[in-house]
């Protein structure tokens, strides 16, 4: 069995590639083809261990991602089996997957959800998702200014983003990123929303995938109602782990506007329909991101 590092996946997989096997694995949940595990959470004396997966047939993959949670830093491992064999066939570094994955499904909800000439991209939150969401969402639309919300502000990272994403970006408060954009990331650690929903423009999309804890939203209330409709990766996590959506009022949200990535990839749903409405993604990442991954990985590096 062989071992796959995190430079070896980064080195293997572009952004391109990993938006293409995002859209192939929910199409195959989306028609019943594959599966997934729930997330499972276990800690003590500080630290967390999490546990997830997938059986995606289509591509020949099953597997499961494991990661700890110590002080706030997270390390991530997947083992990766077939689906033919059984075998196993790679234990692999889950960092870079990791890094790739999320931007690459908030692109593909924004295909379906975002409006085509959208302009302005605002991101909340500079990290490691923040920067990675700039490169990935400015390759995907005509972007012409990105916008960056920190808590932290550098001009320094600002221009490191601009220089990744080859587009003009400038460091602006949370109100006039709102504003302004078309689209708007939030990748922040923050436990209480990040602004206030009634100021969002008609036709912006915005794709929220700062945290999977059901104790904390980067999403107002307001934000929720506002939304024609709501794309998740998969109802049964999401509704479980999102504080988004766990700590909303009751019958903000209805179920109707609740969709899936698979059900938007497959038609089954339709994504945006006007140019005014406001839609939302998300995400709290799923199983099958991590092994559809992590199969295109081993498949480049072993030319099978």
């Amino acid at each position: 069995m062989m071992h796959i590092t995190d430079e070896m996946v980064a080195g293997a997989i572009s952004a391109a590639e990993a938006l293409a096997v995002m859209r192939s694995a929910f199409e195959s949940f989306g028609r019943g083809r594959a599966a997934m595990q729930e997330r499972y959470r276990t800690e003590a004396g500080g630290v967390k261990l999490s546990t997830l997966g997938a059986v995606i047939p289509d591509l020949g993959f099953a597997g499961a991602k494991v990661y700890t949670t110590i002080n706030g830093r997270f390390s991530f491992a997947i083992t990766l089996f077939s689906t033919e064999s059984g075998d196993p066939l790679a234990s692999i570094e889950a960092n870079a997957i990791t890094r790739l994955r999320t931007p690459a499904c908030s692109v593909l909800a924004a295909q379906h959800l975002a409006r085509p000439d959208s302009r302005r991209l605002a991101i909340f939150g500079t990290g490691t998702q923040g920067r990675a969401h700039a490169v990935q969402m400015a390759a995907a639309f005509p972007i012409e200014e990105i916008l960056l919300v920190s808590s932290r502000p550098r001009v320094e990272t600002a221009e490191a983003i601009a220089i990744e994403a080859g587009v003009a970006t400038r460091l602006v408060s949370s109100g006039e990123a709102i504003e302004a954009a078309d689209i708007v990331v939030t990748a922040t650690r923050a436990r209480e929303p990040l602004f206030g929903g009634g100021a969002l423009r008609p036709g912006t999309f915005v794709a929220a995938v700062g945290s999977s804890l059901p104790t904390t939203r980067e999403l107002d209330d307001t934000a929720l109602a506002r939304a024609s409709c709501v794309a998740v990766e998969w109802r049964a996590q999401t509704l479980r782990e999102a504080g988004d959506l766990v700590l909303a009022a009751p019958d903000i949200l209805p179920a109707e506007r609740i969709v899936e990535l698979g059900e938007l990839v497959t038609g089954e749903k339709p994504g945006r329909r006007t140019d005014d409405e406001i839609t939302l993604y998300k995400s709290v990442g799923v199983g099958l991101e991590d092994i559809a991954l992590a199969g295109l990985a081993w498949r480049k590096l072993t030319g099978n």
